[in-house]
């Protein structure tokens, strides 16, 4: 066996270096002739790849092939890499967005506060809503206007259409505003077109009860009602919404006001009206031409005396 092994490796041992060197040779031989130039080697270099190529298709489909998935590979790697990044760009859009109509409904309300009109004789301040009650049991905001804007219990406070409540309670920068809807609100206000005075009364729901109405009868669901002024608790003529009712057939008020959507209010300066303390005011200064009345009032004390 071992004489066998022997005789064998010294038989391939030839053979392979004789291969070898017909192998060289011929990639030599290849190699020179695809580097003469000559027209006779270029025919001839012709027919061999039009006889040769096209019978080795099939040696080629599979590096095709292969080719071919690398570069779809390639491809599909390209288009996750666009979607992740249209995926991103979208997600900022998005946020763009929202921030865009955030700031398309500020821009908005503050252009509703400064279309509403108003007394010319009623200046205001404009706060923003900082935070609410967040209790069912007191209907009630915070702005972030207080005594150093010169803010006084009791002012009237309106978002950009209606009133929205008062200021009761105020802090060196902050003041809280007690809106219609609570149960310690009473409004006194006059239903349009009939001229009815009426109190609104806060309940704790979005549409306050209407009661103490004159003459019931002529007011009708969708009146105007607004401030009557009276006992000094609000300037006259504030929007405060229109009559409504309920199932039960109670008068209640559709709040002018978006409560929904709180973030500006404008309070309104009230230093009330003059005050007329004695008769001798009512009086004017001085006489009327072509009037016999005196002046002054004490001349005629004089004439009686």
């Amino acid at each position: 066996m071992a004489k066998d092994r022997t005789h064998s490796d010294d038989f391939t041992g030839p053979l392979k270096r004789l291969l070898t060197g017909v192998l060289l040779a011929c990639l030599l031989g290849l190699f020179l002739l695809w580097r003469i130039d000559s027209p006779r080697v270029e025919r001839f270099r012709a027919q061999v790849v039009d006889t040769v190529v096209p019978n080795f298709d099939w040696l080629f489909a599979p590096v095709t092939g292969f080719v071919n998935v690398v570069r779809d590979f390639q491809s599909y790697d390209r288009i996750y890499k666009q979607n992740q990044e249209l995926r991103r760009e979208l997600q900022q859009m998005k946020a763009w967005k929202e921030a865009a109509l955030q700031l398309e409904q500020e821009n908005a309300r503050l252009l509703d506060l400064n279309n509403v009109r108003l007394d010319p004789r009623l200046t205001f301040v404009t706060g923003m809503v900082s935070a609410d009650s967040g209790s069912p049991f007191r209907q009630s905001v915070v702005l972030n206007v207080g005594a150093r804007d010169g803010i006084v219990d009791g002012w009237a406070a309106m978002d950009g259409l209606g009133l929205v409540g008062r200021i009761s309670g105020v802090g060196q920068n902050t003041s809280r505003v007690l809106l219609l809807t609570d149960t310690s609100s009473r409004i006194p206000v006059i239903v349009q077109p009939s001229g009815q005075s009426a109190l609104v009364m806060g309940d704790n729901t979005a549409a306050p009860l209407i009661d103490f109405l004159e003459d019931a009868g002529q007011v009708r669901p969708g009146d105007r009602v607004i401030t009557s002024g009276d006992g000094g608790v609000f300037p006259a003529g504030l929007l405060v919404g229109s009559i409504a009712e309920d199932p039960g057939g109670r008068r209640r008020l559709r709040l002018a006001a978006d409560y929904e959507r709180l973030e500006f209010l404008r309070v309104l300066r009230d230093h009330g009206s003059e005050q007329i303390e004695t008769p001798g005011e009512m009086i004017a200064p001085a006489s009327l031409p072509g009037s016999t009345l005196p002046a002054d009032p004490t001349e005629v004390e004089r004439s009686d005396g």
